[in-house]
């Protein structure tokens, strides 16, 4: 399936924000790939955000030396000023996701299969955009605790947020599992969560856990969602 391998490990964050580069520093540091979803309108150190349950500031960062920072990872639409799909027009939603696909594109230079609903909203609506725009696969926030492989990839849904109660007895259970199916263990989240919860020793947890496998691929959404023989 993944270059021989059955099971597949992805990871995917959203916002560019200053705590990506602690977790990239991370995601390097254990071997494994994750899916960065931008937002190329506001990707600016002064478009910042305040956290609702901690209260620290959070802020994205500047363009400059983004290419180099997310080097080997993969890069995603997220919108292009992370307007709610549900409360846009028709228009806007076009200019949300193919003028962010285009920003990306040229900047980053690779190309842009995929998309992270803002706020984790979609309806028919967006997936007829995401599709004329040439997006191939979009992420929801709806957390399934299962690792089998899904159809539908405009309505993808994760595995795990990295805070869910029941990741770390369903790492156990995706890596003790003996199947002649395939089985994907996609996780998510924002990197200012880390900051805000002051959790990053779970982050360190979860990769502890997860990397060094030979019996698994680590890979970027695009890898473990498009390719049947992933390289």
């Amino acid at each position: 399936m993944w270059e021989g391998k059955k099971k597949a490990v992805t990871f995917s964050y959203d916002d560019g924000v200053e705590q990506d580069r602690r977790l990239v520093e991370l995601l390097n540091a254990y071997g494994v790939k994750a899916t960065f979803n931008l937002n190329s309108g506001i990707q600016t150190g002064a478009s910042s955000f305040v956290e609702g349950k901690s209260g620290i500031v959070v802020k994205r960062m500047n363009q400059q030396g983004l290419k180099e920072l997310y080097s080997g990872h993969e890069i995603a639409s997220h919108g292009l000023t992370h307007a709610n799909p549900l409360e846009c027009d028709e228009e806007t939603l076009y200019n949300e996701v193919l003028a962010d696909k285009r920003n990306l594109e040229q900047f980053f230079e690779q190309k842009v299969v995929g998309y992270a609903y803002p706020y984790g909203c979609c309806h028919e609506l967006s997936v007829k955009v995401l599709t004329d725009c040439g997006i191939r696969y979009a992420r929801t926030v709806e957390s399934t605790a299962a690792f089998g492989l899904q159809d539908d990839l405009l309505h993808f849904k994760p595995c795990y947020h990295h805070n869910d109660e029941r990741i770390f007895d369903g790492i156990e259970q995706f890596l003790a599992a003996k199947t002649d199916e395939p089985s994907l263990l996609y996780i998510w989240g924002h990197s200012y969560e880390f900051a805000a919860d002051q959790n990053w020793d779970r982050m360190e947890k979860i990769l502890k856990q997860l990397a060094g496998h030979s019996d698994i691929f680590y890979g970027t959404n695009a890898q473990v969602l498009l390719q049947k023989d992933a390289g």
